[in-house]
């Protein structure tokens, strides 16, 4: 059997899972009676650990929130993830964090069974982490703006685009998220009647907040991919929609950027929704795909005449002692005729 320090270790240990336990699940785990685990709650509870005992057929013993922090117990994968996690926090874009982690890992190290810091070791020699050096969020800032998402108020603040305009936003806050190494808020803007992320970086809380609001249909079940989205349409200076003959799940598996929307015209074709900085550029994603496409009459003809130049360029590429023009027969490459 356990002696009593080792085994009161080993209750605070499953207690602190978070899920409710049986007088006889601890008992069978601990290797003693029942009698004894309702004697090692009581010592616990001396210590100032809330462990609440439900009462009934479902009731058991959990672990609460108390006015101080325990000694966690963490298995040795939990320890190693836990270690890894905290080496790596120097990337999360808050201001001070990394320094934070840094001193939580090193206490963590010292801790660690030398096997399990031998572990850890072999890791981080061959593992190196990036740090995120683009625009950190202050503290303060993720801690106002987190505290309105949490408690479902209005956020108003002074926002500051990519081109330096500031303005003043009224914003129902929903989300964080961190997507391309920056932190985002995902909200509903109440002057634009639309969903918007705003960089967490560029946001300047304003107090008091707004009311409580009641939550709206979120725009997207995955909003790192809403956020990703809404970062590169902004970097878009020409759009055009394309017809591709192909299925819509062929297309969606060959275009360069999920950003871009592909919807099923019918089981053979497409329409895609495609985005770049500039109609060249465009004509050299859509390139990319492989597939057949064609452009709608009379529609975005400067993505036409940046596909005509690309084709030539292309052509004059395979036959650079001929001329580039696009009427003339054929072109002959190493005893190969490539129509023109």
């Amino acid at each position: 059997m356990l002696d009593t320090s080792v085994r009161l270790l080993r209750l605070l240990g499953l207690l602190q899972t978070q899920r409710l336990w049986t007088g006889a699940q601890l008992a069978l785990r601990l290797g003693v009676n029942t009698r004894t685990i309702r004697a090692d709650i009581a010592r616990l509870r001396r210590l100032d650990y809330q462990v609440d005992a439900v009462s009934g057929v479902a009731g058991g013993y959990r672990l609460r929130a108390g006015a101080r922090l325990p000694p966690l117990q963490l298995d040795d994968d939990e320890a190693i993830a836990v270690a890894i996690a905290l080496r790596t926090a120097v990337g999360a874009g808050v201001v001070g964090i990394g320094e934070d982690a840094a001193r939580a890992a090193t206490k963590l190290q010292q801790l660690l069974p030398p096997r399990l810091r031998h572990r850890l070791d072999t890791i981080s020699a061959v593992a190196e982490a990036i740090p995120n050096s683009r625009d950190p969020v202050e503290p303060s800032t993720f801690r106002d703006v987190a505290t309105t998402v949490e408690r479902s108020e209005v956020l108003r603040f002074d926002y500051t685009d990519r081109h330096d305009r500031a303005s003043e936003r009224r914003v129902e806050p929903y989300r964080l998220v961190h997507s391309g190494g920056r932190w985002y808020l995902v909200g509903y803007d109440l002057d634009r009647q639309d969903w918007r992320s705003y960089r967490l970086d560029r946001i300047t809380p304003k107090t008091p907040t707004g009311p409580r609001f009641t939550a709206r249909d979120l725009p997207a079940r995955d909003l790192a991919t809403f956020v990703t989205r809404g970062r590169m349409a902004a970097l878009w200076n020409y759009t055009a929609r394309v017809i591709v003959d192909a299925p819509a799940e062929t297309v969606a598996a060959r275009i360069p950027t999920n950003i871009w929307t592909v919807e099923p015209i019918d089981p053979h074709t497409s329409a895609l929704e495609a985005g770049a900085q500039s109609p060249q550029l465009l004509a050299a994603y859509l390139a990319a795909m492989d597939l057949d496409f064609r452009l709608e009459a009379g529609h975005a003809p400067e993505l036409a005449a940046a596909i005509a130049a690309l084709a030539a360029r292309y052509t004059a590429a395979i036959c650079p002692t001929e001329s580039p023009e696009l009427h003339r027969g054929s072109c002959s490459l190493k005893g190969s005729t490539i129509p023109s």
